[in-house]
């Protein structure tokens, strides 16, 4: 399937998604029409709005971007949220330990304390899916629990700042707060960071022969064994790829926009990950646009709510369609486009019992 038809069916399960989100409006009693005008309006075109939005798109980038190049290599992170939090606590133990030095140095070794810290929480699972054969969806899913109760004890313990009446840790030195990109406001230069991320990645992937090693091992493993691409090392990379990226997410969320380390700093960016990937269709270059989407629903919809009463709830509920229907497209029969309307609708509503035999095979 090439990736033009890709992002075509990504598009039609989009708009079958907000489809399905406009009728629970109208059977909640509100205009959908007049609902989304808002949602949108106030995300993408509202200056308040659209800082928020670059806001949650920056992290949102990161971790979408953790999971399409471990599923480039046909292995599933599932444990970026995992990776956010570990990444976090590296990054916030370097700048607390060492608070002096010049912004120029101490933003960078920030990051990449926050990458190392994602990279060791993916290396587990790494390890486990290669050597082991064990379900890296399982452990990386159960590992994000971990991660958030070692983040709790940390900052309520170690690293909790005196005479704090919440767990959480001592503001980072301000040298080391990432600049603000739209004035009177909490926007920062996360999400142009995410954005150069992905064109180092697309790029990657798409001209170099390790990034095409990687993406030969996701289409067809024995492909590559017979080309003589060693396909464990290519997993583990992938996988350590991915954490280091979901890490420096947790850095940002700590030197973008909070400034300390709390308990349950992200808010559930590993997870929105997924729908980041999936929307993009694991393409790098689209997965900026996808962020900016996602991250517009979930600015948009307290004002959804204030402005119309429309539950923000209903938002989350497009969101779980929005996966649904896209990982139904994206294994739709390839014969026609009937055939992929009817996959999208069986396979979004009710579930497919041939293509979930695929996906467990």
């Amino acid at each position: 399937m090439n990736s033009v038809t890709m992002q075509c069916r990504v598009a039609a399960a989009l708009l079958m998604a907000l489809t399905v989100g406009g009728f629970l409006i109208l059977f909640d009693g509100h205009n959908p029409f007049e609902a989304y005008k808002v949602l949108f309006f106030d995300s993408f075109l509202n200056y308040w709005g659209f800082s928020n939005t670059l806001v949650k798109a920056s992290p949102m980038l990161l971790a979408g971007l953790a999971v399409i190049i471990p599923m480039r290599a046909g292995v599933f992170n599932i444990g970026g949220e995992g990776q956010i939090y570990i990444g976090g606590l590296f990054g916030t133990v370097f700048a607390l330990a060492v608070p002096d030095l010049p912004a120029v140095l101490g933003v960078p070794l920030i990051f990449l304390a926050a990458a190392i810290g994602g990279t060791f929480w993916a290396a587990i699972p790494a390890y486990l899916k290669a050597y082991r054969g064990t379900n890296e969806v399982i452990v990386t899913l159960l590992m994000n629990f971990v991660a958030i109760h070692i983040v709790s004890y940390a900052v309520a313990g170690p690293l909790l700042a005196e005479g704090a009446p919440y767990p959480y840790s001592d503001e980072v030195a301000e040298a080391y707060r990432l600049p603000i990109v739209m004035p009177r406001s909490d926007a920062h230069a996360g999400f142009v960071f995410g954005l150069a991320m992905a064109l180092i990645l697309y790029f990657w992937l798409r001209f170099t022969p390790s990034g095409f090693q990687l993406d030969l091992v996701g289409r067809n493993a024995r492909a590559a064994a017979y080309a003589g691409v060693d396909e464990k090392k290519t997993i583990i990379r992938a996988m350590l790829i991915g954490g280091s990226l979901a890490g420096m997410a947790g850095a940002i969320e700590v030197i973008g926009l909070k400034y300390r380390l709390f308990h349950l700093f992200s808010d559930g960016y590993g997870y929105d990950g997924i729908v980041v990937a999936f929307l993009a269709a694991l393409n790098p270059i689209v997965a900026p646009l996808t962020a900016l989407f996602l991250a517009g629903l979930s600015a948009g919809a307290g004002t959804m709510q204030r402005a119309i009463g429309v539950d923000s709830s209903v938002i989350e509920v497009v969101e779980g369609l929005v996966v649904v229907f896209v990982a139904a497209a994206l294994v739709a029969p390839r014969n026609s486009s009937k055939s992929i309307l009817k996959n999208l609708l069986i396979g979004g509503l009710f579930g497919h019992p041939k293509h979930n035999k695929k996906k467990e095979a």
